[in-house]
């Protein structure tokens, strides 16, 4: 892999990382709040339609590009050897894989196949929301550090 390649990865990753903690961050701050403080059937019917709406292209070219950036670049880490940065790319990628995406696949998707399953004026819908709320914001605040935390690394890591 040339330094050029190398070096367009790791930026391409340390933005990728960066602005998806980002959009992690916003409903861990404030948008998972604002669901909480609306009726049960209203936060509900919400966040339903924004686990439809994130998927398009922009969200999911960021989410999962910078997932593959982070593949390439774990593989590629795994040929430097010692060289000066290695372990950070390493350790970034990882967390970036399994922190973020490992962990929306384990955790926030599976809760919101479940959610999309809730009628929101139905009896069950208050009780799972409560549990809803908690689970998935915990969840998300480990994505948010996970995917922050990935991006630092990276540009901790020394351009050759």
């Amino acid at each position: 892999m040339t330094n050029h390649s190398l070096f367009a990865l790791k930026l391409f990753s340390a933005l990728g990382c960066g602005l998806i903690a980002g959009v992690f961050f916003a409903f861990s701050t404030f948008v998972m709040r604002a669901l909480a403080q609306r009726p049960p059937a209203e936060g509900i019917a919400a966040m339903q339609a924004i686990n439809i709406t994130v998927i398009n292209p922009w969200f999911m070219t960021a989410f999962l590009g910078t997932a593959v950036t982070c593949l390439t670049l774990a593989i590629a880490s795994l040929f430097k050897g010692h060289q000066p940065g290695t372990a950070y790319l390493l350790i970034a990628s990882l967390l970036y894989i399994v922190g973020s995406v490992g962990v929306t696949m384990m955790f926030n998707v599976p809760l919101n196949d479940t959610l999309a399953t809730i009628k929101p004026d139905s009896s069950e819908a208050v009780n799972f929301w409560a549990k809803y709320l908690s689970a998935w914001t915990f969840w998300n605040h480990v994505r948010t550090i996970a995917s922050l935390a990935a991006a630092a690394l990276f540009m901790l890591t020394p351009l050759k």
